[in-house]
C-alpha cells in the first residue's frame, strides 16, 4: 500500500479544535433530528447512529480507523462497553485520546496506535466491527484498506464508512484538479482523495463484503459546517492568536465544502457486512 505523511492539520494543538468543534471534539458530520438540535446534540445523535449501524454490543471489539480526537472510540467504550483500538498517524491526537480515556476511567478499554492503518499487522478476525468515519478520503489505496478490513473482521461483523464523495466520476474528473480542490487535498486531507460512492462500493464488494445500506447525510454535513463556521467566527481572535491567519484558512475550507454539496459532492454513510 502507498503511505502518506502525517498531515499537520490534524496534529495541531487540541486547543485549536476545542474552539470550533463540539464538546466531544468530533471532526465529522453530525446528525440533526430537529431544527432545534445544537452541534453537541447532533454529534451525539450521530455516535448513537453509528453504534446502531455496527450492531455494537457490550464487550464487542471495534477497530476505529482514523480515530481523530477520539469521539467515537471514547463513546463506544464508555456508552456501549466496547473494547476499542483507535488508529491515527497524528501523535497529538493519540496522546489526547489516551489522556481522556484515563480521565474517564476507561483506559482499560481504549488502546491507541500511532500509525497509518496501512502499516499495522492486524490480528485476523480480531474485531467485531470496523469504523472509518471521515477517514477514507485520507487513505490512498482504498482497495487494500478494504482487503485489510475483511481479514481483520469476524464473520457477521460490519464496517461503517462515512465520508464526502464526488457526486459521480464525471464530477471528479471535472473538479479534482481545480485550485479549490487542490487546496483542500493538500492543506487539509494531506493526500488521498475524495472518491465517488461507486468507487467505495466497488472496493468493498471486491474485498468480499455485502452492502447492507447507504444513507445520504449531505444536508446534515451542511448544517454541521455552518455550526463550525459560526464557532470559528465567534472565536476568531483566539484562533488567530494560536496561528496567524488560521480563521481565514478554516473558513475557506468550510466554504469550499459547503459550496459543493449536491452539485459536486455528497456525503454518504456506507455499511458493509461480512457474511462468509
Amino acid at each position: 500500500m502507498t503511505v502518506i505523511d502525517t498531515n499537520q492539520h490534524y496534529d495541531q494543538d487540541p486547543a485549536v479544535f476545542e474552539l470550533f468543534l463540539d464538546a466531544r471534539m468530533k471532526y465529522t458530520c453530525g446528525l440533526y433530528k430537529s431544527p432545534e438540535d445544537t452541534l453537541d446534540i447532533a454529534q451525539e445523535n450521530k455516535l448513537h447512529y453509528i453504534a446502531g449501524k455496527l450492531n455494537m454490543k457490550p464487550g464487542g471489539r471495534l477497530l476505529d480507523i482514523g480515530s481523530g480526537w477520539g469521539s467515537l472510540s471514547l463513546f463506544m467504550a464508555s456508552e456501549y462497553g466496547s473494547e476499542v483500538v483507535g488508529v491515527s498517524p497524528a501523535p497529538k491526537q493519540c496522546d489526547y485520546v489516551a489522556r481522556r480515556a484515563r480521565e474517564m476511567g476507561i483506559a482499560d478499554r481504549v488502546s491507541l496506535r500511532v500509525s497509518h492503518i496501512e502499516n499495522l499487522d492486524l490480528e485476523p478476525r480480531g474485531f467485531d466491527a470496523i469504523s472509518m468515519v471521515g477517514s477514507s478520503a485520507h487513505l490512498t489505496d482504498i482497495d487494500a484498506v478494504f482487503a485489510a478490513c475483511w481479514s481483520a473482521l469476524r464473520r457477521g461483523g460490519r464496517v461503517y464508512l462515512s465520508d464526502s464523495c464526488y457526486r459521480n466520476p464525471a464530477k471528479q474528473a471535472e473538479f479534482a484538479e481545480r485550485d479549490s480542490a487542490l487546496f483542500v487535498k493538500d492543506a487539509v486531507f494531506g493526500g488521498g482523495d475524495m472518491r465517488p460512492l461507486a468507487t467505495l462500493v466497488r472496493a468493498a464488494e471486491g474485498a468480499g463484503f455485502s452492502i447492507v445500506g447507504v444513507d445520504d447525510l449531505t444536508d446534515d454535513y451542511r448544517r454541521t459546517i455552518e455550526d463550525w463556521m459560526a464557532n470559528v467566527e465567534r472565536n476568531a481572535d483566539a484562533l488567530d492568536a494560536i496561528e496567524t491567519g488560521l480563521p481565514a484558512k478554516l473558513l475557506r475550507y468550510f466554504e469550499i465544502a459547503n459550496a459543493g454539496w449536491g452539485f459536486t459532492t455528497k456525503h454518504y454513510a456506507l455499511v458493509c457486512g461480512k457474511y462468509r
